[in-house]
């Protein structure tokens, strides 16, 4: 893994040295705009539009337009010494409980390994954190940005959740159409229920895949190999029924295959819901092209 930060997570008087590591990797495939012309990467150049040449990154500030056209410039020493980054350190604030947290709060997560020493106050903080089932909520100031942090302990390893402070959470009262009074139907409640309980199984993360990056993986095989693709027609809607046949149709298919639904179920504007059912299964089959793509 490749260290992405150093420095020291501090509670009280005590330090602990810690090296910073993405917990995570996006696996996005990557595009890039290509001119069909000629089937070249278009490339983006820091042109100043007043000098008309292209600017070199030795040349460049940032700045805060707080008139039309009127900038105040910073280097990147001031912005590090007005957000913390220069101390290198995640002071933590407050423990509290992982569950007071909202999800909405989080961002992005990194593993906190041991710093090449200190490996005692690490092993200290991280075991007395385990016993106590609490949280660290941290201070933290990573490429000249400030943010909240929660410390918290995955199997046997620290690890730091960005998260965003409370003024950078929009208020829900900004949701147009929210209802003013929640009112259901009795058995419909009961009903949905029953089916949540029967959908309910224990977390298993590896059960979930990237469909759409799969798909696209064997489309990109396809046209490398000079093939076109042919897609599967798309699902059709079919006859509409209640919310309670829906319901009971959904309850229906969970007992007889014990996984989910067969077919899927829409819901309409009008809280009706639209039945869909599956085309018939055809495997797409790739043709060949008349000319192969270099």
């Amino acid at each position: 893994m490749h260290t992405v930060w150093k420095g020291a997570i501090s509670f009280g008087l005590v330090h602990v040295p810690v090296k910073m590591f993405s917990a995570t990797e996006d696996k996005d495939i990557s595009m890039r705009y290509i001119h069909k012309t000629c089937i070249t990467p278009l490339s983006y150049v820091r042109k100043c539009q007043t000098c008309e040449k292209e600017v070199e990154w030795e040349e460049i500030s940032k700045g805060y337009e707080y008139e039309p056209g009127r900038f105040v410039l910073f280097e990147k020493d001031e912005l590090e010494t007005i957000s913390g980054e220069a101390n290198k350190e995640i002071k933590i604030l407050d423990f509290v409980n992982l569950t007071d947290i909202d999800p909405v709060y989080f961002q992005k997560t990194y593993y906190l390994g041991p710093g090449d020493t200190g490996a005692g106050a690490y092993n200290l903080l991280l075991d007395s954190m385990r016993q106590t089932g609490k949280i660290g909520i941290a201070k933290v100031s990573i490429r000249s940005k400030s943010s909240l942090a929660a410390i918290r302990v995955i199997e046997n390893c620290l690890a730091m959740e960005t998260i965003f402070y409370p003024d950078e959470i929009r208020p829900i009262s900004q949701v147009p159409n929210l209802p003013d009074k929640v009112t259901v139907n009795e058995r419909e409640m009961e009903m949905a229920k029953m089916l949540i309980n029967q959908l309910s199984t224990p977390f298993e993360p590896e059960k979930y895949k990237d469909e759409y990056r799969g798909r696209l993986l064997e489309a990109i095989e396809h046209k490398v190999a000079g093939e076109e693709i042919q897609s599967a027609p798309a699902l059709q809607k079919t006859s509409v029924i209640d919310l309670m046949a829906a319901l009971q149709a959904s309850l229906d298919a969970t007992k007889s295959d014990g996984t989910g639904t067969d077919g899927k179920v829409t819901l309409e504007q009008d809280a009706s819901v639209s039945e869909v059912k599956k085309p018939k299964a055809k495997t797409p089959r790739a043709k060949k092209a008349k000319e192969p793509i270099t």
